[in-house]
Order: structure tokens, then C-alpha cells, then sequence
């Protein structure tokens, strides 16, 4: 095993077997798409600019750019840390290895294991928001059965989040079940998939101008009951209520500040991928890792901001921007989510097209579907190889070389706190803080890069990232300040204001629960381990053999 001083040497009896038995089955372009959905536009960007009207003085298009700018950062801060320490397990990895102790157990544990299961039903949401929903209101409108609309209806009550929160559960489990290597096909098939509905829809925006659209929108309202003009009065009934969209182009640079810690809710997850990198070929080359992560961070912005501008010149910014604000408000005349691919949809009366739209942009979740347990199974399989967990959680399956009790460990929990989400009232108030855990998680990887060349020299000089410098001090610490800057800052914003939807002292108080749980795990295996002979601080100097 690789120890302090970078070589390899003979099995200590510090793992539960010598090497990890994990494959690296991924080329760096399976990497960056992993990145590329984890970065989602349709998912979480157009879900998140929804909320845009919340903060009315900022623009859109400012916020994804600068926090762009700041997230490049966090790109380059994991890309070299990978690179030094390419083992699954991520943030786990690098924090215990760098920084040791019960914290650098506890942040990624909270982060990639508790929060995801919090975040089944966002992704159920997802599902329902950006598939089902559009696709059965689409349905009714070319049928005039308004029976399929009920079916919409349904999908966004209770019943039907949880329906797909289920749906989630079964789909991520199948699919992570396949393995890298099976992963990587569905993925790739979802990427092509995608990128050819995204694409539908920027020929379907240029094609046509706003009056065409009010025209048709207008159109299809009436298809489905809701009738009048329906583009106006959404754009009438926002402005009686007190609201005033910024003009397009109104850049607003410091007005758009406090808008980037709404935005980082899409945009701040390319290392995502991070904790797979034990199964990424070539994952020891920084450049290769910064191309993958990078790459699906900015390919992302270019297309977001392509696609707002397309939105701001046919569909309209002011209405884009008031209908959002009317549906959460409750006195939108149209009756579900405006979702932009159903809007784009519209603008066509061909039937085949029209499907084609909402069903090649759900390429864009399904293949996102799967991180909702994939990276997080590798933390659990980690610490389990670490002998902090059970023995039977780095469990593979010779076949697949899939952790599967690790998925397991993802997948029954997370059917158990969907049904606490959609079921018991207030239950969904505790997990609004779950975004800020894995912020400061990132944050624990922030402080593992900025002292790194320090607190463990031999590591860094011997590996090629010690050759990058800033004004002479090591580069891998300076982007580190830079980073935990940028997150500090939303982490501060987010505790301020209440706009930002995760400011609730009972929420808070939750994740302290769930802080101190993952303290009692990593001092019950670390009880457990004396009494073995196994000193903890030598596993975390040591580095397991894949």
C-alpha cells in the first residue's frame, strides 16, 4: 500500500483485503458526461432559474456566468487532488488522507450518504416536473382528452411525487447495477438523446418569433381548458402583484450577486464525479481530470445562456419571468409548470415533433437519474474498505464489480424518507438546509487542498502538481483560498436570507442530528478498531491498492 511516503508496500491488515477489487472501466469523455448531467441544464438549471423572479434585481445569464468563472476553481482544486489520490471515495479520500480525524469522516459521510437520501425526492420532483407533467399535458392538448390532464394533475400531488421519487429509487438502482461499464452506455445513449432535444429546441426557438408563440401558447391554453389570452394576463397578473422582471439587457453585475447562490444550485456539482475517479483511466493526469470536469461545467453555461437568450427573444423574458412567478405564487392561468421544453413544444403543430421534444429532453434526466446514489455509494464502499463500516458493504459483484449492499445501503433508506417527504406534514421543512451540508463538505476538500503541501509534503512533492505555482506558492493552494471563498460566501448568504428557501432554524437543526450521527458511527468503528489492533490514524496515512 502507498503510504507517507508515496510507495507501494505489503498489506498492513489496515483494509478488509488487499486491494479494492474496483476496475477503471471509464475513459475521461465518460467522466465529462458524468460531469455534463451532474451540471444539469433542463434538470436543476431550468428548475432553479424558476426561482430567478425571487431575487428581481438580478439577472440570470450574470449569476451563471460569474459563478462559473469561481466554480472553475473548484474544478481545478479536485482535478489536482485526484490526481495526487485517484481512489474511489472522493471527498472521503482526500479529506481523511490530508486532514484526518473524526471531521474528515463526518463531512463527507453527512454529505454523500444522509443528503442523498434527502435528495430522492428532489429528483422525484424532477421526474414528474420535466417528464411526466409536460409529456400528459402535451398529450391532452393534441387530444383535447382532459382526462390526460388529470393524469398531469396527479403526477404533481402527493401521490404522484412519490410515485416517482419510487421511480427514481428502482430506475438509479437498476442502472448502477450494471456497473461502470454498463453505467457509461446508458449515460452516453442519454447524453446523444438529449443533446438532440436541446437542440430541437434551439431550432424550434430560431424558426419562430414571439408573436407566433403568444399565438400558439395562447392556442394551446385553450386546448386545455384554460382559455383567453392567457400570455398577457400572466404577464398582468405578476405585475399587479408587485412584480417587475429586469430587462434582458440588464446585466446588473452587483444586483446578479445575490442571485449566485440560487444558481450554484445547479452549477456547483462537476466534481461529482470525483468520488469515481478509482475507475477513471487516467486518473492520476491533471489535465485530463480538469478537461472532463471543466469541460462539462462550461459546455453547460454556454448552453444555458444560449438557451435564455432564445427563451428572452421568442417565448418573451418578461413572460418567462412572470410565468414562474405566477405558478408559485398560485395565480398563473396555466395550470401546470411552465416548463421551456413544453413551451418549445408548442411552437409546432406537427404531433411526432412535438412528442419528440419532451421525450429526447428527458434524455437529460434519465441520464442524471443515476448520481443520486452512484457517487455516493463509493464513499460508503470507502469507508467500508477502511474497515469504518460494515465489512459487507465493499461487497462486488464479481461480474459487474458493482458495490452492491453499498446500493443498497442508498436505496432503502431513500424509499423511506420519500415517504417521510410527501407524507408527514413538515417532515419536508428539515431537509431544506440538505444543499448546505454538501457545501460545506466541499469546503472540508477546500481547507485538504489549501494545506496540503504542508501537512503531508512528501505526497505533494511526489506528485506532478507540485510543479504548478502562483507567485511562487503552490497553485493547488491558492485555488483552494479562492474556493473556499466562493462557498463561504453562498454558505453565509444562504444562513442570512430566507429567499434562498434554506433558511429554517428546525432544518438546521436536523442536519446537526444528522452531523452528530455520522460522529457516533465513526467513534463506534473507531472503538471497534483498537479493540482489533487497528490503529485509524494508519489507515487514514495509507492509500489502498486498487
Amino acid at each position: 500500500m502507498a503510504g507517507k511516503n508515496g510507495l507501494e508496500g505489503k498489506d498492513s491488515g489496515l483494509f478488509v483485503r488487499e486491494a479494492t477489487g474496483l476496475v477503471r472501466e471509464w475513459s475521461i469523455f465518460d467522466a465529462f458526461v458524468y460531469a455534463f448531467f451532474s451540471v444539469n441544464l433542463i434538470t436543476l438549471g431550468l428548475y432553479i432559474f424558476s426561482f430567478a423572479p425571487y431575487i428581481p434585481d438580478g439577472h440570470l445569464v450574470t449569476a451563471i456566468i460569474v459563478s462559473t468563472i469561481f466554480i472553475v476553481f473548484l474544478v481545478i482544486v479536485y482535478a489536482m487532488l485526484i490526481s495526487i489520490l485517484p481512489r474511489a471515495g472522493g471527498d472521503y479520500v482526500l479529506q481523511t488522507r490530508i486532514l484526518g480525524g473524526a471531521l474528515s469522516y463526518v463531512l463527507p459521510f453527512t454529505g454523500w450518504v444522509f443528503i442523498l437520501w434527502l435528495w430522492v425526492p428532489l429528483y422525484g420532483n424532477m421526474l414528474s416536473w420535466n417528464v411526466f407533467t409536460p409529456l400528459f399535458t402535451l398529450l391532452a392538448g393534441m387530444t383535447g382528452n382532459q382526462g390526460l390532464l388529470g393524469v398531469a394533475f396527479w403526477f404533481n400531488g402527493v401521490h404522484g411525487l412519490f410515485v416517482s421519487a419510487l421511480l427514481v429509487c428502482v430506475l438509479a438502482s437498476i442502472v448502477i447495477s450494471l456497473g461502470m461499464k454498463g453505467y457509461a452506455r446508458v449515460q452516453k445513449f442519454c447524453f446523444y438523446l438529449g443533446m438532440a432535444g436541446l437542440l430541437t429546441v434551439f431550432i424550434l426557438l430560431l424558426a419562430n418569433d414571439n408573436a407566433t408563440f403568444v399565438e400558439r401558447f395562447n392556442a394551446f391554453s385553450a386546448g386545455i381548458g384554460a382559455g383567453g389570452n392567457v400570455y398577457t394576463d400572466i404577464i398582468a397578473s405578476s405585475s399587479e402583484a408587485g412584480y417587475d422582471p429586469i430587462a434582458w439587457n440588464n446585466l446588473a453585475l452587483l444586483a446578479s450577486l445575490p442571485l449566485i447562490p440560487m444558481v450554484v444550485f445547479f452549477n456547483l456539482w462537476p466534481n461529482w464525479g470525483a468520488t469515481l475517479y478509482g475507475e477513471v483511466r487516467g486518473a492520476s493526469e491533471f489535465r485530463r481530470n480538469f478537461l472532463g470536469m471543466f469541460l462539462g461545467l462550461v459546455v453547460t453555461a454556454v448552453l444555458a445562456v444560449i438557451l435564455l437568450a432564445l427563451i428572452a427573444r421568442t417565448i418573451g423574458w418578461d413572460f418567462y419571468l412572470a410565468s414562474n412567478f405566477a405558478f408559485y405564487e398560485g395565480f398563473s392561468g396555466f395550470p401546470v409548470f411552465p416548463f421551456p421544453g413544453l413551451l418549445a413544444a408548442m411552437l409546432t403543430d406537427n404531433p411526432i415533433l412535438q412528442l419528440w421534444v419532451i421525450v429526447s429532453l428527458s434524455g437529460w434526466f434519465f441520464g442524471w437519474m443515476g448520481t443520486v446514489f452512484l457517487s455516493s455509494t463509493r464513499v460508503l464502499f470507502a469507508a467500508s474498505f477502511d474497515r469504518m463500516l460494515p465489512e459487507w458493504v465493499s461487497n462486488l459483484n464479481p461480474k459487474t464489480r458493482s458495490p452492491y449492499n453499498a446500493l443498497m445501503l442508498m436505496t432503502i433508506p431513500a424509499i423511506a424518507v420519500s415517504f417521510l417527504f410527501y407524507y408527514v406534514p413538515g417532515f419536508d421543512v428539515l431537509t431544506l438546509n440538505a444543499t448546505v451540508v454538501i457545501a460545506i463538505c466541499f469546503l472540508g476538500t477546500a481547507v485538504a487542498a489549501i494545506v496540503l503541501p504542508y501537512r503531508k509534503p512528501d505526497l505533494y512533492n511526489a506528485s506532478p502538481v507540485a510543479r504548478y505555482k502562483v507567485l511562487g506558492l503552490p497553485a493547488i493552494t491558492i485555488c483552494g483560498i479562492i474556493l473556499a471563498g466562493f462557498l463561504l460566501f453562498n454558505i453565509v448568504l444562504w444562513f442570512m436570507d430566507p429567499v434562498y428557501g434554506v433558511h429554517d432554524p428546525y432544518s438546521a437543526v436536523f442536519m446537526l442530528v444528522l452531523y452528530s450521527l455520522a460522529f457516533v458511527i465513526y467513534f463506534t468503528y473507531l472503538s471497534r478498531n483498537k479493540k482489533l489492533g487497528i490503529d485509524v490514524k494508519k489507515t487514514f496515512d495509507e492509500i489502498p491498492v486498487e
